[in-house]
């Protein structure tokens, strides 16, 4: 059948499932809006109140779900607008289709009005861009986009397509997606060196990454670490994929990772990474990182073995897959003293703050009680970011959405938005510090136009919190340009934007707000102020040995 480019961009996005997306409307990109218009019962569109909220948003919506998240805009200042979260979700290995309109075929390069070469700029940051100039090759770039984004490590993908070619018409053939297949290139013999690593081990030590909740591995890691009776720490992206309450979990590795964590990999001899990076986050100095263990990587991405610590062996492949391999082939392993030695670390170190106040620590162990612990958990940068990752105890994967790589300040509002969307059965809570939230609060007036019950959780100390820390702890508490003590109203300025607001500044008061927001089942703002000079602990200075984190018993010591 003839259809006009837009139309067909509609039919490809159905094909592939596509059930909702996010974005914002303008002059190139009007005729794929007329066309959406037609098919609203069948594609959901969510108008956000900035392009970079749209980009969150299918990030969220695409952590939150599994499938790929997909967001639209205009050309020029539309296109440019996505670039943070395509590169938030480039950096954290998010799967996600960008269209993007621009001008007509003829007056490119031209310094057209609104043009801009967006497949150039987003290059760096994208697994795959097209810049469609041909309505016959429209409908295939738009699969190959989605088969790209969701294959081997997920990434985003941009579809830029010139105006006329929108209204231009051609032939279209509905097809089918084909299935994603799961990139393995590991050989018997990877497998039967891992296996023999693990059994000539006597301290064993998981390091898990998002790549874990990517392939879904969370069975097969459970039952891994029980076959090799080995305990298990995660990353930032890790999260919830293993369970946060099992006794084998450490916690968090890194620079604001558990000292049990952090210990427990500098001692053990056999370091197993399971979908992780060795981000400089995680490993502090890497000369020093895991320095009496072997290194056995594991992971979907050859580029990522090596590059930043050396492996001692390595298994390329699905997660998943690989996992389920050796699994079959391992015996049960015990490490009795080893086992022991980390539970005596864990007593010894656990996580602590100050229980007489209202905290930020203490908001995030309410949100778990009170939710207990099935909410899906999304977060700005900062403070804020590292307590819920320390407090919360998530359970399951696709529960905890952050910006882990990128470290995007104002991610979370956006993020959470489109995980409600996505999981419309789950609570939804953002939690952001008071400078993440001025970056993208506007998205709460995307939250109350549809009513999405999302609930907002604004820790405000009324400084840039972790830059503050810095600024106390290595630049004799000279702060500069961290302090936001300002007449901004939190509350009235969400009341504002729609939205029911509640202030909160002492520890009782948070729990019958939170129990009210869930109640209400409509958008709500809960504000908690906090003292200013609060500190995330434990902590490793940039570039030191993970070994060497302090917490504030250390510095009272010192």
């Amino acid at each position: 059948m003839q259809l006009t480019g837009a139309e067909i961009v509609i039919e490809c996005l159905k094909e592939q499932g596509v059930d909702t997306v996010f974005g914002y409307p303008g002059g190139t990109i009007l005729n794929i809006y007329d066309a959406l218009y037609k098919h609203s019962d069948e594609i959901r569109h969510v108008l956000t109140s900035h392009e970079q909220g749209a980009s969150h948003a299918a990030d969220g919506y695409a952590r939150a779900t599994g499938k790929v998240g997909v967001c639209m805009a205009t050309s020029g200042p539309g296109a440019t607008n996505l670039v943070t979260g395509i590169a938030t979700a480039y950096m954290d290995s998010v799967p996600m289709v960008a269209i993007t309109a621009n001008v007509n075929l003829p007056l490119l390069g031209k310094d057209t009005f609104q043009e801009v070469d967006i497949a150039g700029v987003t290059m760096p940051i994208t697994k795959h861009g097209y810049i469609v100039k041909d309505v016959n090759i429209l409908a295939d770039t738009i699969r190959k986009a989605f088969q790209i984004a969701k294959s081997g490590r997920p990434g985003p993908v941009l579809v830029d397509i010139t105006k006329d070619v929108t209204a231009n018409t051609c032939e279209y053939t509905p097809v089918s997606p084909k299935e994603v297949e799961k990139l393995n290139r590991y050989t018997e013999s990877d497998l039967e060196e891992a296996v023999s690593l693990i059994e000539k081990a006597e301290k064993p030590f998981i390091y898990l990454g998002g790549g874990a909740i990517i392939s879904e591995a969370s069975q097969e890691v459970a039952e891994f670490a029980e076959k090799i009776d080995a305990p298990v720490c995660d990353t930032l992206m890790g999260k919830g994929a293993f369970d946060g309450r099992d006794d084998r979990y450490t916690g968090m590795i890194g620079m604001h990772g558990t000292k049990t964590s952090n210990f427990g990999v500098s001692e053990c001899d056999l370091l197993i990474a399971l979908g992780a990076r060795f981000s400089d986050r995680v490993i502090g100095n890497p000369k020093t990182f895991a320095k009496n263990a072997k290194v056995l990587h594991i992971d979907i991405d050859a580029a990522e073995i090596g590059k930043n610590i050396s492996a001692y062996a390595s298994v390329t492949g699905d997660l998943k897959c690989v996992l389920r391999e050796l699994n079959k082939r391992l015996a049960k392993q015990e490490h009795t003293e080893w086992m022991a030695h980390i539970n005596e670390l864990k007593e010894k170190y656990p996580l602590k703050y100050n229980t007489e106040q209202l905290s930020c620590p203490f908001v995030i162990e309410e949100i778990d009680r009170v939710t207990k612990g099935e909410a899906v958990i999304s977060t700005d940068v900062g403070q804020h970011q590292m307590w819920a990752a320390q407090y919360y105890k998530y359970t399951k994967p696709r529960t905890f959405l952050s910006s882990g790589g990128l470290g995007t300040m104002g991610y979370g509002l956006g993020a959470c938005i489109g995980a409600k969307v996505g999981q419309p059965d789950k609570i939804c809570i953002n939690i952001a510090g008071d400078g993440c939230f001025r970056m993208n609060m506007n998205e709460l007036a995307t939250a109350s136009r549809y009513n999405i019950p999302i609930i907002q959780v604004i820790i405000n100390n009324h400084v840039l919190g972790m830059v503050r820390q810095w600024q106390t702890l290595f630049y004799d508490h000279r702060y500069s340009q961290t302090v936001l003590n300002d007449k901004v109203d939190f509350c009235k300025v969400s009341e504002g934007l729609g939205c029911t607001a509640i202030r909160v500044t002492k520890k009782e008061e948070f729990a019958p707000a939170l129990e009210k927001a869930i109640a209400l089942r409509e958008p709500v703002v809960i504000e908690c102020v906090i003292p200013e000079d609060d500190k995330v602990f434990p902590m490793v200075p940039a570039g030191a040995p993970i070994s060497e984190a302090f917490d504030e018993d250390d510095l009272n010591k010192a």
